[in-house]
């Protein structure tokens, strides 16, 4: 039920498919993916494009102790694709028409110099819905440690890849919602009839 893992498999799908080294989701890269979109609310322009380039000193000094992770494990990013739309589109959909639509965006996800990816995701009320892909080449287990095994970390909003945490913001979970009010109604018209 998170996007977001299902957006890194497609990328890893994608990748293997041209005979490249599938990538190693990282959950510390994830949450600094979507503390980046979080940043660039607001800075969503009509061709799917975000006009936000956080200062780098950002990844040291908010995105990563607001994720929890820890300094000395913090990596180079070595990529990063960023889009938005007006409304959630899935995975395969965002995947194709909002993060990997033009050569530029296809050359950043099949550099071969990456090891790790991570995918952050939010929608705002009333707002565009965005999605982040950081790419780094660090070493798995070893880059962008969450501290405590990220049991420390609680986000109150959004998705990111490799989280044990349930997805709060995402699509899936306001249609389950729906099912249940719906079912629920027609639960009780039933019983007033019998």
């Amino acid at each position: 039920g998170n996007p977001a893992n299902d957006l890194v498999e497609i990328i890893n799908q994608n990748r293997t498919a041209q005979k490249l080294e599938r990538l190693n989701d990282n959950p510390g890269l994830g949450c600094m993916a979507l503390q980046y979109v979080e940043l660039c609310k607001g800075n969503c322009s009509g061709n799917s494009a975000v006009n936000c380039k956080p200062p780098t000193d950002d990844f040291t000094e908010v995105f990563a102790p607001n994720c929890g992770v820890e300094l000395p494990t913090i990596g180079t990013i070595t990529g990063h694709i960023v889009g938005c739309q007006s409304k959630y589109t899935e995975p395969s959909l965002a995947f194709a028409n909002v993060l990997v639509k033009d050569k530029k965006s296809l050359s950043v996800l099949r550099n071969k110099s990456h090891s790790e990816v991570g995918v952050g995701l939010i929608g705002f009320h009333k707002g565009p819905f965005f999605w982040c892909v950081l790419f780094s080449n660090g070493g798995t287990n070893s880059s962008f440690v969450l501290e405590d095994r990220g049991e420390g970390l609680k986000q109150k909003k959004g998705c990111y890849s490799g989280s044990a945490f349930p997805c709060n913001a995402g699509h899936r979970s306001a249609m389950l919602f729906n099912y249940i009010i719906t079912f629920s109604y027609l639960f009780i018209s039933l019983l007033n009839q019998i």
